[in-house]
C-alpha cells in the first residue's frame, strides 16, 4: 500500500488504485475504504504512525461504489466503527440507484446476485445517514457538500481551513487536468457539471481524488477550465 501525507495528520492510501485516507486526530476517521482485503494494509499504516486499527472510530463514505467501500466488513470486525453514507446512495439493491442500471441488471444475474453484498451497502449497514450540509468536527470543521452525478449520494468533504476537498469519483484526474467522472459508471451527467460547479465556489487549493494523486497546483482554476470546457 502506497502512503503520502497530504496535510499533516491526513493521509492518503492507494491500493489496487483506489485511494482511500486517513484523518488521525484524537480518534482515527477513514474517508472511505478501498477494495476488499485492504485492511491489512490499512492497519499496518496506522501502526507505523504509531496507532492502533482499534482507534478507527467513524468511516466516512463518499459513494456507494465497490472499491470505495469494500473493506467495510473487515475493519468493522475490529471495532464498533460508525459507517456514514449519504441517504441516496442506500435505497435497497434491487433499486438502488448508485449503479448505472445496466450494472445493477447484471448484478441481479442469479450468481452473481448472491455475492450483491460486496458490491452495495444497504440501508441497515450504514449508522448515520447524511443529507448534506452536515459538518464534522474534524480537520477543524468538516463539512459535507452533496454532489451528485456519478452516483445519486455522491459527497464531497470540504476543510476550509485546510482548504482541501475529498472528492470521492465526483472528479478524475488525468495528468494534470480535471475531468467529469466515467460516463459508464455514472448515473447523471448533467448533474456531474452541477456538482463541479458546486465545488468551484468553494476557496480550494487542494483536491484528493478517489483514484490518482492530490491535485495541488492551481486547484480552482483547473475546476473553472473544466466547467467552460463542458458548457458551462
Amino acid at each position: 500500500m502506497v502512503t503520502r501525507e497530504i496535510v499533516p495528520g491526513v493521509y492518503q492510501l492507494t491500493s489496487g488504485g483506489t485511494n482511500l485516507f486517513v484523518i488521525a486526530e484524537k480518534e482515527l476517521t477513514l474517508i472511505d475504504t478501498g477494495l476488499p482485503g485492504s485492511s491489512t494494509g490499512i492497519s499496518a499504516f496506522v501502526r507505523r504512525i504509531g496507532r492502533s486499527v482499534e482507534e478507527i472510530s467513524s468511516i466516512i463514505i463518499t459513494h456507494n461504489h465497490f472499491d470505495h467501500i469494500g473493506s467495510v466488513p473487515e475493519l468493522r470486525r475490529f471495532n464498533d466503527v460508525k459507517i456514514i453514507a449519504h441517504r441516496a446512495d442506500l435505497a435497497g439493491f434491487d433499486t438502488a440507484p448508485s449503479y448505472p442500471q445496466g450494472i445493477r441488471r447484471l448484478l441481479r444475474i442469479p450468481f452473481l446476485h448472491r455475492v450483491r453484498r460486496r458490491f452495495v451497502l444497504e440501508p441497515d449497514d450504514v449508522n448515520i445517514q447524511l443529507e448534506g450540509g452536515e459538518a464534522f468536527e474534524l480537520l477543524g470543521g468538516l463539512r459535507v457538500v452533496p454532489t451528485p452525478g456519478h452516483t445519486p449520494g455522491s459527497i464531497c468533504l470540504y476543510a476550509p481551513r485546510q482548504k482541501l476537498i475529498f472528492v470521492g469519483d465526483a472528479l478524475q484526474r488525468r495528468r494534470k487536468k480535471l475531468r467529469l467522472p466515467a460516463k459508464m459508471v455514472s448515473t447523471d451527467m448533467v448533474a456531474a457539471v452541477d456538482s463541479v460547479k458546486k465545488m468551484a465556489e468553494l476557496d480550494l487549493e487542494i483536491i484528493c481524488f478517489g483514484h490518482g494523486k492530490p491535485l495541488f497546483e492551481d486547484a480552482h482554476g483547473r475546476l473553472l477550465a473544466l466547467i467552460e470546457c463542458n458548457g458551462g
